[in-house]
């Protein structure tokens, strides 16, 4: 298949460029400023070309928990969102735990997404041997606290091993011991916005800081990624860690975007894990962006029923959907010159693709996968929970009106969401190198 996107203008290392494109069986064959005649054309004018968004952490929740989102209504609202390749986490019915248990899931995902996708293992304390046989994985999902699921491994060897197991380690830092005491001395407040007190950022932080120790004993060590991080105490650790290991973290949008204040107003719509901080803690991780210490934005999307947060606070499960908020979110950011447009790349798909590997996707360049999004900077919307993909159907960011939205997703040179549609395309499973 032949496609063109013409006239537009188009992020070329760094650089807007007014510049056409040429696809081919699935490949960028050219970027020019000379006419590119095919017979499928779209006309980009007043928009801007961007390489798609690569999603390292995403929970799309098959097998065993598909009332709350499945692989096709995932990926649906990732095209929805321009990410055009997700990772998918392990903390699924049953976990992904096993090399078994992950091949049927690749199967099950092989015939329903519409984008992209790579997978984690999920680490135990004595799978050790699995995770080594695994193959072409996005890394190592490791929780030292208890969150959604039963993964946790809170023993220092056991930790050590995986690790040591030349696989990219993704930690989940809180500390559960830390955790339940705070949740000792609060229980007797039953609202959420306790949840910001027993999962403090001091739970997060002594986490991080014993990965690290960890890490520095490991003997194989790859890459030690730290996700969803939220508190600034943190972000002062992995500072001084880049500096011994190969080490690198992600944030989220719900943690850029929003403060504990939002447990007030929200309630259990607004709780995740980790949770949500204070305003000093906001700046420190915009702060960290700019500093270089953020290696990644990643949406941590993690979608409930409504009527599964309706319930009591300590009933209620922790995660927000964000697939098809991140990238309008981000670019209302770079309209509001919080953010650069090269940064919003670089965070969003050329660290992702290089930090875990992913062949043929680091730019939007000649030889490259042609997954890309067009986007309309001038275009204003509301969030509104009925037009989402997601099969939750909220957001914490309902009724938030952002400037700057995706129009058009190609994946593989297929255009699978284009001006509120969804093409029924295959997307493909990435090849780490």
């Amino acid at each position: 298949m032949t496609l063109a996107i013409v006239n537009g203008k188009v992020m070329v290392n760094g650089k807007l460029e007014d510049k056409n494109i040429l696809i081919e069986n699935g490949k960028i064959t050219k970027i020019t400023a000379d006419k590119i005649s095919s017979s499928d054309r779209l006309d980009a004018s007043g928009k801007i070309v961007l390489p798609g968004l690569i999603d390292v952490h995403v929970h799309l929740r098959e097998p065993g928990l598909t009332q709350k989102e499945d692989f096709k209504t995932g990926t649906m609202a990732a095209a929805a969102g321009g990410v055009t390749t997700v990772f998918e986490m392990p903390n699924t019915n049953p976990a992904t735990t096993t090399a078994e248990l992950l091949q049927k899931k690749r199967g099950l995902m092989k015939k329903k997404a519409v984008v992209n996708y790579g997978f984690y293992m999920g680490a135990t304390a004595d799978n050790i041997n699995e995770i080594k046989r695994a193959e072409n994985i996005a890394g190592v999902k490791l929780y030292t606290g208890s969150s959604t699921g039963d993964l946790l491994v809170t023993d220092a060897n056991a930790i050590r091993d995986i690790f040591s197991s030349g696989k990219t380690i993704v930690v989940h830092a809180e500390d559960e011991s830390l955790m339940q005491r705070n949740a000792e001395e609060h229980k007797d407040e039953n609202d959420a916005e306790v949840h910001a007190k027993i999962r403090s950022g001091e739970v997060e932080a002594k986490a991080v800081r014993e990965a690290v120790e960890i890490a520095l004993t490991a003997a194989n060590l790859k890459r030690l990624h730290f996700t969803h991080i939220s508190a600034k105490e943190s972000i002062e650790i992995i500072r001084e860690a880049k500096k011994k290991i190969r080490s690198s973290c992600d944030v989220t949008p719900h943690h850029l975007f929003l403060t504990q204040e939002e447990l007030k107003k929200q309630g259990n719509f607004a709780k995740m894990n980790p949770a949500l901080r204070s305003s000093e803690d906001v700046d420190a991780l915009w702060k960290a962006i700019n500093s270089g210490v953020v290696d990644c934005i990643a949406t941590d999307h993690a979608p409930h029923k409504k009527k599964e947060k309706e319930t009591d606070y300590m009933e209620a499960p922790s995660g927000v959907p964000g697939l098809e908020t991140m990238l309008p979110l981000l670019l209302d950011a770079v309209n509001k010159k919080m953010l650069t447009l090269q940064q919003l790349v670089k965070l969003t798909s050329e660290n992702p693709a290089r930090l875990f590997g992913i062949k043929n996707k680091v730019n939007l360049a000649v030889g490259a996968d042609a997954d890309l999004v067009i986007v309309d900077m001038n275009m204003e919307k509301e969030v509104e929970n009925k037009k989402l993909f997601t099969k939750c159907k909220w957001s914490p960011f309902a009724g938030w009106k952002l400037k700057g939205w995706p129009t058009t997703t190609i994946v593989n040179g297929n255009v699978v969401y284009n001006e509120g549609k969804i093409n029924n395309v295959k997307g493909k499973e990435v090849e780490f190198e």
